[in-house]
C-alpha cells in the first residue's frame, strides 16, 4: 500500500523536555524504527513531520540574535526545521533500511493570501512560558500567546493547505522506490503571484496534519497514519475515566470535545481525508506505525457509509 505517516512535533519534542539536539535524535531513533517497519512490510511510504517546538525555539533565537537587523521570517525558520528534522529522520532510516534511498525534500505549500486565518493567530509554536514571560514577550515582541494546559504558548497564523509545490518531484521519487521525507511542519507557506507565478514565503505556520491529508489525497495513498503520542483518540477526554477509541466515522470524531490545540486539528485531518477519499485514517501511537496500520491500536476513521437504500412497498391496488 501507499502510506502517509505524519509524525507530530511534541511527539519528536515531548513537554517540559529540554530542546536539546540530542534529545530529538533519541525520539527521531524511536521513530526511525516504527517507520522503517512499514517500509520492511513491503508498503510505499511518505513521511511528514510536524515542527511546533522547533519553529518557535529557532524563531526565538532569532529574535534575540544580536547579529541580525531584524528576525528572520516563520517561513524561512520553517525551512530550517524542515532542513533539521529531515536529516535526522534520513539518518536513522537510511540505517535501518540498507540499500534503500532516504531524501529529505524542501517542501513548498501554497495558500490562499486571502484566507482569514492569516489574520488570526492560533498555531501554538515554541515551548511553554509563564504568565509574566508571555506578557513580557507581547509587550517586547509583539507576540500573540494563548493558553495551552496550565502554560501560555505563542500563536502564530495557520492558513489552510491549497497544493503542494513540489508534487511532481515527490512523484518522481516514489516510482523509483525512494523513501520520502516531505512537507515537514506542514510545508513553508507560499503565495503565489497570479501574473508572474512566483511564489513569496508569508509569516503563518501551516498545520502539519492538514497538510499531511492533501499530501495523502494527492498522492492517491490507501491510508493516512497520524502518528502521535498517544495510543488512541479518547472520549471524554479530561475526565477521570477517558475512553479510547478503536473505530468512528468522521461525524462521530468530530461530535468529540478534543483540545483545540493539539488532537483537534488530528481529527480534522483523519476525518477530511476519509470523506475526500473514502479511504481510512488511522490516528495512533508514534512507536507502533505497523500495529495502526494493522488495527491492533490507534482509532481508525472509517468514511461514512451511505444509508441503504429502503425498497418503497408499492401502495395496494383498490379494485374498481
Amino acid at each position: 500500500m501507499r502510506i502517509v505517516a505524519a509524525l507530530g512535533g511534541n511527539a519528536l519534542l515531548r513537554r517540559g523536555e529540554h530542546p536539546d539536539a540530542a534529545v530529538q535524535q533519541h525520539h527521531v531513533h524511536d521513530a526511525a524504527r516504527s517507520l522503517a517497519e512499514l517500509v520492511l512490510a513491503g508498503h510505499e511510504v511518505v513521511i511528514t513531520h510536524g515542527n511546533g517546538p522547533q519553529v518557535g525555539l529557532l524563531a526565538a533565537e532569532s529574535e534575540t540574535d544580536p547579529a541580525l537587523t531584524v528576525p528572520y521570517p516563520l517561513d524561512v525558520v520553517g525551512a530550517e526545521t524542515q532542513g533539521m528534522i529531515g536529516t535526522l529522520l534520513v539518518r536513522e532510516l537510511t540505517a535501518r533500511l540498507p540499500g534503500r534511498s532516504v531524501i529529505a525534500l524542501v517542501t513548498h505549500t501554497e495558500v490562499d493570501p486571502h484566507d482569514p486565518a492569516l489574520r488570526r493567530p492560533t498555531k501554538f509554536v515554541g515551548g511553554q512560558l509563564t504568565d509574566r514571560q508571555a506578557r513580557l514577550m507581547e509587550a517586547e515582541r509583539g507576540w500573540t500567546t494563548a493558553r495551552d494546559g496550565d502554560r501560555l504558548r505563542r500563536t502564530v497564523p495557520s492558513p489552510r493547505p491549497v497544493a503542494i509545490t513540489e508534487m511532481p518531484a515527490i512523484r518522481t521519487l516514489l516510482a523509483t522506490g525512494t523513501v520520502v521525507v516531505a512537507a515537514g511542519g506542514g510545508g513553508i507557506p507560499v503565495v503565489r503571484d497570479p501574473d508572474t507565478g512566483r511564489v513569496r514565503g508569508v509569516e503563518a505556520v501551516v498545520d502539519k496534519d492538514l497538510t499531511a491529508a492533501l499530501l495523502a489525497e494527492l498522492l492517491d495513498a490507501n491510508v493516512l497514519l497520524i502518528l502521535t503520542d498517544v495510543t488512541h483518540v479518547f472520549t471524554r477526554f479530561g475526565a477521570g475515566h477517558p475512553g479510547p477509541l478503536t473505530d468512528v466515522t468522521p461525524d462521530g470524531l468530530r461530535a468529540l470535545d478534543l483540545p483545540a490545540g493539539s488532537m483537534r486539528p488530528k481529527a480534522e485531518a483523519a476525518a477530511a481525508f476519509a470523506e475526500r477519499t473514502g479511504r481510512p485514517a488511522v490516528i495512533g501511537p508514534l512507536d507502533d506505525a505497523l500495529g495502526a496500520l494493522l488495527g491492533t491500536t490507534g482509532t481508525t476513521v472509517r468514511p461514512q457509509l451511505p444509508r441503504p437504500a429502503v425498497p418503497r412497498t408499492p401502495a395496494p391496488r383498490t379494485a374498481v
